[in-house]
Formats: C-alpha cells, structure tokens, sequence
C-alpha cells in the first residue's frame, strides 16, 4: 500500500492565531480610563463646594454681629440710659419750681457773702455775709480770717439797700476784714471793735444810719 500523505499541523496555526488577543484587552483599559478619570474629577469639585457655607458663615458672622449690635443692642442700651436721667429730671422738677417761687430769698454777698435762707433772709431789715475770707495784714498771705456775720437794723430797707449795692458793700467788708493784723484780733474785745467798724464804714457808705448791729456766726483765724 503506498503511504499517505503528511497533514500540515494545527496545532502551529493556532500558536500564530493567539497574539491579537493582547490589543483587545488594551482597548477595553483605554475605555475604562476615561470613566475612571471622570469620576475622579468630580470628587475633587466636591471637596470645595463642601467648604463653601463655612466660608460664607465666616464672612457674613462679623457683619450679622456688627448689625445686631448696632440696630438691636445699642437702642436697648440707649433706652436704658435714658431711663434714669428722665426719673431723675421728674423727681427734680418739684424741687425747682420751689427753688424758682423763692426767688431773691436767697441773694447775698459773694466772697464775701451770700444771701441767707430762711427766715432771716425774708426779713426786709437783715442781710447776711457768708463764708468771707480775707488775708490779714502782715502775715504775707499766711495767715487768714474766715467769718460770717447777720447785719441788722430797723430800717425796712436795709435788705433791699445791700443787694442793690452789693458789689460796693461787699468791697466794704473786705477792706475793714483785710486791714486787720493777726495782733488785733488777738486782743481783748477784738470782735466789738471789728463790729464798730463795719456799721460806720456801711452806714457812711448810705448816708444815713441803716446798719444798728452785727451778729457773727463764724470767726475763725487761720
């Protein structure tokens, strides 16, 4: 019998077939790649958009604190500041109106004297001194005299006479206080002589006997 002939070998045909199978797997990576990188962009333009309202809280909190305080916490504070003064004016009004209706009760000499309150100072034919200060002579300034003292007398006018011519009495007063030295307020009978002096220096300044006495209710020496 003769020999048949030799099959070419099939397994050599697919040994050359499998090779292409490689770029098949490559293009799928390729296709997956992109959706990857799309995903991944996303997550990213999350993470800043998460931090937006925190952003926002500290740009708007100082401006929301800053309107609070001024249109709600002030007027608040205004009000009751206010309160106070306008119960403190309400409780005052009384008292100057009575301060108002005494009206010239209280006039008198400066430096000299003021007027005196009360009865004394209603009285037509008294007028009264108050803490009147003087140096006295001698002393360089070192020492002083600081007296108040009630004139009186019988004449209806007397009051209105010295508070018309306050400036000029009170310079009076002055000028006998001052010329005092520390060495005649020492002697005996100091504030007689004192007394004497001042009713004619006033009532010399008159023309006419107005002033009959002076009562002191302060003598200090200083």
């Amino acid at each position: 019998m003769a020999a048949e002939p030799a099959k070419p070998a099939k397994p050599a045909d697919a040994a050359h077939a499998a090779p292409p199978a490689p770029p098949a797997a490559a293009a799928h990576e390729k296709e997956k790649n992109p959706e990857q990188e799309a995903a991944a962009k996303p997550a990213g333009g999350g993470g800043i958009t998460a931090f937006i309202p925190l952003i926002a809280a500290i740009v708007i909190a100082p401006a929301l604190s800053w309107a609070i305080g001024q249109f709600v916490l002030m007027p608040q504070l205004k009000k009751q500041i206010a309160a106070p003064a306008v119960a403190h004016e309400a409780e005052a009004a009384p008292a100057a109106e009575e301060a108002a209706a005494s009206g010239e009760k209280e006039k008198g000499g400066k430096e000299g004297g003021k007027g005196k309150k009360g009865e004394a100072a209603g009285n037509a034919s008294t007028y009264e001194f108050e803490n009147i200060v003087v140096n006295l002579a001698g002393t360089m300034g070192t020492r002083y005299l600081k007296t108040a003292f009630l004139v009186t007398g019988t004449d209806k006018s007397l009051r209105a006479a010295f508070e018309s011519n306050k400036p000029k009495m009170v310079d009076i007063t002055i000028n006998v206080l001052s010329s005092l030295s520390l060495a005649d307020l020492e002697e005996a009978g100091a504030k007689n002589l004192i007394r004497e002096k001042m009713i004619g220096a006033y009532n010399q300044a008159f023309g006419k006997k107005v002033v009959e006495q002076i009562y002191f209710s302060d003598f200090v020496v200083q």
